[in-house]
């Protein structure tokens, strides 16, 4: 991977530790963790130990108070072994941020600790059945009764649901559809907190998805993150944040899969020469670098600007997740064409990144959502 910015010497030692960490932890055992659906918490325990729990976590909170661009080349360098495990990354890293920036100071020192170390795993509760990209019209209720709230509701594709230690969720505390949402942490275990079946899904084998379910589920109000009627601004604020990750996933898959057909077409023979001789192998791998390069270099720039908090962050994070989503399905896509018949096969991993990447055109707001944010955003 070449690169596109000139990267301090820290920026580049943690680039190649991360490089390191999947290449020994990863990479080896991605492809079984797909067929069994093997969640690996032992390798999550492993990242915290690095670090990698709390990327952009304050030092303060015991993170390592990274910026964007540092978590977007983290991300990068884990989704060249595995794209599911390096989005739970991101996932667990929204919520252990939301956590350290607006919660108070005695619900940081009860769960910080453990969320920054990965001893205890976090996930992010938005989504509901009938409210994916209108995240703001959930229904999902917190209703105060004394020192708890009761909540009510079902949130929906929840990354770690049944498995995770703890979960931020967005209940409706008031009538206003956007002032009128809460954020409250929730653990494992919590009376009227429960969880559907695994879904069975195309891709992300590796990362277990099911709804988590809220039937009176009393809730401290000591739980709630923020003040009542802020949890959607927290939200918002965690998915610019997370459309670059997922955007850097995107990549790193992308990049392992035209590394995988570099390789392929240089050894596979057709028609007594190597498919990597013919014109239209090499117009196709030239148009994959291509605009993979220019995909990471507008990520890069939109996390400069989330870091910096650039007046347009917002728009320039929606175009980066945009661009490297499609771009990266797109070119896995060609990838598997490269292989032929052979990519759509387990034998090789070109097929597991091509169902891996293909969610996320639909993760932390469709691509459809992205153009409408850019072109508002455009218009305003």
């Amino acid at each position: 991977m070449t690169d596109p910015f000139a990267f301090s010497e820290d920026q580049v030692a943690i680039r190649d530790m991360a490089a390191k960490f999947t290449a020994e932890k990863i990479t080896p055992f991605a492809a079984e963790w797909d067929e069994s659906a093997h969640y690996p918490v032992d390798v999550w325990k492993a990242a915290g130990e690095l670090g990698f729990g709390a990327i952009y976590v304050s030092e303060e909170g015991g993170g390592i108070g990274l910026g964007r661009l540092e978590a977007a080349l983290i991300m990068e360098a884990m989704a060249y072994g595995c794209p599911a495990t390096s989005a739970y990354i991101s996932i667990h890293n929204m919520a252990t941020w939301m956590l350290d920036s607006f919660g108070d100071a005695a619900l940081k020192e009860r769960y910080l600790p453990g969320l920054v170390a990965m001893e205890t795993i976090a996930s992010y509760c938005l989504t509901e059945p009938s409210s994916g990209s209108d995240a703001a019209a959930l229904k999902t209720t917190a209703r105060r009764e004394g020192d708890d709230y009761v909540l009510n509701g079902t949130k929906q594709f929840i990354s770690g649901g049944g498995v995770n230690d703890i979960y931020l969720v967005m209940a409706r505390t008031g009538e206003h559809k956007t002032r009128g949402i809460s954020c409250f942490l929730l653990e494992k275990g919590m009376e009227g907190l429960s969880f559907g079946a695994p879904e069975k899904k195309l891709g992300w084998n590796a990362s277990p998805t099911a709804q988590v379910i809220l039937e009176d589920c009393r809730v401290p109000a000591a739980n709630r993150v923020g003040a009542e009627g802020d949890g959607f601004k927290f939200a918002m604020a965690g998915l610019d944040g997370g459309r670059l990750n997922i955007g850097a996933c995107s990549l790193g898959g992308a990049q392992r899969c035209l590394d995988e057909a570099i390789a392929y077409v240089k050894d596979r023979k057709q028609f007594d020469q190597p498919l990597a001789a013919f014109q239209n192998t090499q117009f196709q791998l030239a148009e994959m670098a291509t605009e993979l390069e220019a995909a990471r270099a507008l990520l890069y720039l939109a996390a400069a600007k989330v870091t910096t908090g650039a007046p347009d962050k917002t728009r320039f994070a929606a175009m980066a997740k945009m661009m490297a989503t499609d771009t990266g399905s797109s070119v896995v896509d060609r990838a598997l064409q490269l292989f032929g018949g052979y990519g759509y096969l387990r034998d090789y991993p070109i097929e597991r990144f091509w169902r891996d990447l293909r969610v996320h055109r639909i993760l932390e707001g469709s691509n459809e959502v992205m153009r409408m944010i850019i072109g508002r955003d455009l218009l305003n």
